[in-house]
């Protein structure tokens, strides 16, 4: 692991802004390089902090002089990501209170006290779930921007899953729709993955939309 570490950072360091990905190997490394990306998608770097990270990470795996001591200033790192996070989260909010605004007002919605708004797309015959109940269902999550992030549809494999296991938004939702029922979910943040978010998909504070299919209550 630690070679291809050095690897990556040496044709960092040395090659262009768009390195050329012909082999096996090279596409690897850019993969690694998209792995290392995901645990710093919190942070909300700029190009140019980006490039103070590269410089780090190059001078910490070739042995080169540190520039700062990590005695002092490695506590901070945890503290800057919070910190950041919780900015991200702020804007996100900002942003997706418009979107909750005009899908609550949206024909045929409605909005638990909680704050999930439910859309019935197709009205079900059978029985309603209760929080302690498993689920079969077909799901297509998306961002307020239309983004998908996850979808049992596009897979082609329904989802099954305990109600009391899932984002709150998910357990009240849910138990709203009967069977062969669908609707449509637009939860809050505080009800899905709330300033943590889960990256590098879904930002910290990040509004969501589920089309909702109910197939089943496994027993």
């Amino acid at each position: 692991m630690t070679t291809l570490v050095v690897l990556l950072v040496i044709a960092t360091v040395a090659g262009a802004a768009t390195p050329e990905l012909k082999t096996d190997d090279q596409k690897t490394l850019y993969a690694l390089g998209l792995l290392i990306s995901q645990n710093l998608a919190t942070f909300g770097l700029t190009e140019a902090e980006v490039e103070i990270v590269k410089a780090g990470l190059t001078d910490g795996v070739l042995g080169k002089d540190k520039k700062v001591e990590l005695k002092t200033y490695g506590p901070k790192v945890h503290a800057l990501q919070q910190a950041r996070a919780a900015a991200v989260a702020a804007n996100e909010k900002k942003a997706a209170s418009e979107f909750l605004t005009k899908a609550a007002a949206e024909k045929g919605a409605s909005k638990t006290s909680s704050g999930v708004i439910i859309t019935t797309i197709k009205p079900g015959t059978g029985a309603s779930p209760k929080a302690t109940d498993n689920v079969k269902v077909h799901y297509h999550g998306t961002l307020t921007d239309g983004t998908v992030f996850d979808s049992s549809v596009r897979r082609g494999e329904p989802a099954t899953f305990g109600l009391n296991a899932v984002i709150p938004c998910w357990t009240e939702g849910v138990q709203q729709i009967k069977v062969g029922g669908k609707s449509r979910l637009v939860c809050p943040s505080e009800l899905a993955y709330g300033d943590r978010g889960a990256p590098p998909l879904i930002r910290p504070g990040a509004a969501l939309v589920f089309e909702v299919e109910l197939l089943e209550i496994v027993k």
